[in-house]
């Protein structure tokens, strides 16, 4: 960690916004390519540390395995995890060698020692980014949440930048409640709860869903789980196919990037659980301690007498909710993405304007915006990258990507 302020120079040759898994993956196959780029690029998370969202997410949820196979992971080498993993074998869950949430945290500490990036992040974080013009080179000013402020040559925004989605109801209560009694799924840690003989309502059809619900049962309450949909379950959120030619060749030949953007939203079809997560919570169903309200919606909440009191808009089907009086409310309705509501992007889209499509920027090949250095990772990279954008293998599709354009100069704009 760069754990002095006299550390941050006054400019630097590559800003890398945030420090999880999609940065880590940036920085280990920059330095494959180019050793050189040493020294010459600075991540930055507010705490100063590599995957420490990640893993707190993980460890808040009680998240056993990753959804996605033992092959993505950070290192440039497809097998490193799996080579990592060889005398942990029951630490690789089936089907497909799904590595468990401690070895893969043991894994990415190792691939950070490896590659010797324990002192490449700064424990602060970017909270504005403007571009500056110097003739005909662009650069950008990073005003941190530190006060201390960088001149960068080059940028990656490698931070998610999702924001929390929230349905119209919450927003429509009229009685004042407490804090800690409606959260974001992003807010709630298991680790902290006690909810015996408590009645929590979980809103959203998705994996979050289905391991917060796992918790609150192990912790003695009882789970309402309330979907739009049915509650359905596919082993990975985006099927296989989008990771390889398989179903890419016909997406990136689709010139049309409105129906681009429907292709994404068609391949991750809303959130899905597990079979294994899904099959638990039918179980905890037979046993009383689990009930779904699925094709249903909240249509209105009101707190009162130290409970809340839900209106469903599936009345004829779920007219018993509304006299359950239930404790809490958490709300696992994921969280959009927009280039024009992203803090870090308002001021770069006003000195280089350019496409959006339903939120997604349509960044050039290298997922560099146009005019300038700025590059995107995640979930904003999707138009490019394809459906899996946001997971571990679109980290890796995305510095495939963007490392060429990092380490030639002749792939410069011009």
């Amino acid at each position: 960690m760069l754990d002095s302020l006299a550390t941050l120079p006054e400019f630097i040759d590559l800003a890398i916004v945030g420090a999880g898994p999609h940065a880590l993956t940036l920085v280990t196959h920059l330095l494959q390519k180019k050793k050189s780029m040493r020294g010459k690029f600075i991540a930055f998370d507010p705490t100063g540390t590599w995957m420490s969202q990640w893993d707190r997410q993980f460890a808040a949820f009680e998240i056993p395995h990753l959804r996605s196979p033992a092959v993505h992971q950070p290192d440039p080498d497809p097998h490193a995890l799996r080579t990592f993993a060889a005398s942990r074998p029951s630490d690789l869950f089936a089907p497909y060698d799904l590595p468990g949430t401690q070895l893969f945290r043991d894994f990415c500490q190792e691939t950070i020692r490896r590659w010797q990036l324990q002192d490449c992040v700064y424990p602060a974080q970017v909270v504005e980014i403007k571009p500056l013009q110097d003739g005909r080179r662009s650069r950008f000013w990073l005003q941190l949440s530190n006060g201390q402020s960088i001149i960068a040559r080059r940028v990656v925004i490698a931070n998610g930048g999702a924001v929390p989605n929230l349905p119209d109801w919450v927003g429509q209560i009229a009685t004042s409640y407490p804090q800690d009694r409606l959260l974001h799924s992003h807010q709630v840690d298991l680790r902290e709860l006690q909810l015996q003989g408590e009645r929590v309502l979980i809103i959203g059809g998705g994996l979050t869903s289905g391991h917060l619900a796992l918790g609150a049962i192990q912790r003695g309450a009882q789970v309402l789980l309330m979907s739009r949909r049915t509650v359905y379950d596919k082993l990975f959120d985006a099927d296989p196919g989008w990771i390889g030619p398989k179903y890419l060749k016909g997406f990136w030949a689709e010139p049309d990037l409105h129906t681009r953007w429907l292709m994404i939203q068609q391949a991750r079809n809303g959130g899905s659980m597990t079979p294994s997560v899904l099959a638990q919570l039918r179980r905890f169903e037979r046993d009383g301690k689990m009930i779904f309200y699925e094709q249903c919606g909240v249509s209105q909440a009101e707190w009162s007498d130290q409970s809340w009191q839900i209106h469903c808009n599936n009345s004829a089907i779920h007219e018993c909710i509304h006299h359950q009086q239930i404790d809490r409310i958490w709300v696992a309705t994921g969280s959009q993405l927009d280039a024009r509501n992203h803090p870090l992007l308002k001021d770069v889209l006003d000195a280089y304007p350019m496409e959006v499509v339903n939120g997604l920027p349509v960044v050039d090949e290298h997922l560099r915006w146009q005019g300038c250095e700025l590059f995107i990772m995640g979930g904003l990279a999707a138009l490019r990258v394809g459906p899996a954008a946001r997971n571990l293998s679109g980290a890796r599709a995305a510095s495939d990507r963007i490392v060429p354009a990092l380490t030639k100069s002749s792939l410069s704009p011009r």
